[in-house]
C-alpha cells in the first residue's frame, strides 16, 4: 500500500485552482494500492451494519448506505490514520491541518434504479467553514453510475434544501430558505462534471459542491466509499433540526471547532 504519495505533485496548484473554481477534482490512482483494504473494510461494515445503516429498494436492485463506523472497522482505521487522505485533504483544502469528520459507506446492487438525489453535504451536517472536502473513492470500475458533481455550485449563495434520501421528504421545515434541488440535466447554465473511473481514484469535492448519481444499471456492484474531512477553519454550528450524522450528547456550542477526541487531527504541518 502507497502511503507515500507524492502530495505536492498530485496536489499541485493546477489541481488547487481547479478545485477553486469548479469545487472538485478528480484525482487517478490516488488510493491504487488501498483497494483491498477498503474493499475488506465495506464488506466488514456491510455484515456489521449500525443502527443508521439502510437499504433503499425502487424497483430492481438496492442502494445501500452507512456511515461513522471508521473507529469499528479496522481497514478503516487503518485507512484513516495511514493512507495519503489526511495529507491530500490538507492539500486541496490549502489547510495546515486535517481533521477527520466521518466515513460513508455507498453500495448499489447490480440493477439499482434509485437514483442518488441532487444535494449538497454541508447542510446535514453541524460543521461550516470554507476548507472542507470529501473524498469518493469506488473500488469498482464506475461509467455511468459515477458521482456527478455541479460545476461552481460549492458558490452558491444558498444551500439545496436537504431531503431524506428514502422518499425525497425535507429534511427540516423553512423550505423558503434553501433553493429547490437542482437538475442540472434540464436547467441551462449548469455545467455537470463527471469522470469514469478505474477502482482507487478519487474525486475530492467540497461539501457545498451539488452531487448526485445516477443509479446502477449494470450487472455489477458500484462500491464506494466516502471520507470526509474539515480544515483549520472549520466550527460548529447548529442547524434547524436534527443533523446527519446526528453525533448525539457532543456537548459543542456554535462556534468551537470540532471536539478532537471524536473528530481526531490526523494531519498536522
Amino acid at each position: 500500500m502507497d502511503s507515500q504519495i507524492d502530495t505536492q505533485a498530485v496536489i499541485d496548484a493546477d489541481t488547487i485552482a481547479a478545485y477553486q473554481r469548479d469545487g472538485a477534482v478528480c484525482i487517478r490512482g490516488a488510493f491504487k494500492g488501498w483497494v483491498d483494504t477498503i474493499a475488506a473494510g465495506i464488506e466488514r461494515n456491510m455484515l456489521n451494519r449500525s443502527a443508521t445503516a439502510s437499504d433503499i429498494a425502487n424497483g430492481r436492485g438496492s442502494f445501500f448506505d452507512d456511515y461513522c463506523n471508521w473507529e469499528r472497522i479496522p481497514e478503516f482505521v487503518k485507512l484513516v490514520r495511514e493512507s495519503p487522505a489526511a495529507s491530500l485533504a490538507a492539500a486541496v483544502m490549502q489547510s495546515r491541518s486535517a481533521q477527520f469528520f466521518h466515513d460513508h459507506v455507498l453500495v448499489k446492487e447490480p440493477g439499482t434504479q434509485k437514483p442518488t438525489p441532487w444535494h449538497q453535504d454541508i447542510p446535514y451536517y453541524f460543521v461550516d467553514g470554507q476548507q472542507t472536502v470529501s473524498f469518493w473513492i469506488p473500488i469498482d470500475p464506475v461509467k455511468e453510475a459515477t458521482l456527478r458533481l455541479i460545476a461552481g455550485s460549492h458558490k452558491w449563495d444558498k444551500m439545496i434544501l436537504p431531503v431524506r434520501w428514502l422518499d425525497d421528504s425535507s429534511f427540516y421545515a423553512g423550505e423558503g430558505d434553501y433553493l429547490p434541488v437542482p437538475d442540472p440535466d434540464n436547467e441551462p447554465g449548469m455545467k455537470v462534471l463527471e469522470w469514469e473511473m478505474e477502482p482507487g481514484d478519487a474525486i475530492l469535492f467540497d461539501f457545498r459542491t451539488a452531487h448526485g448519481a445516477r443509479g446502477n444499471l449494470t450487472a455489477a456492484r458500484r462500491r464506494a466509499l466516502s471520507l470526509r474531512w474539515v480544515g483549520d477553519d472549520a466550527r460548529y454550528v447548529e442547524r434547524p433540526g436534527r443533523t446527519s450524522p446526528p453525533y448525539p450528547g457532543h456537548g459543542m456550542q456554535p462556534g468551537q471547532k470540532l471536539r478532537e477526541d471524536w473528530f481526531p487531527v490526523v494531519f498536522q504541518s
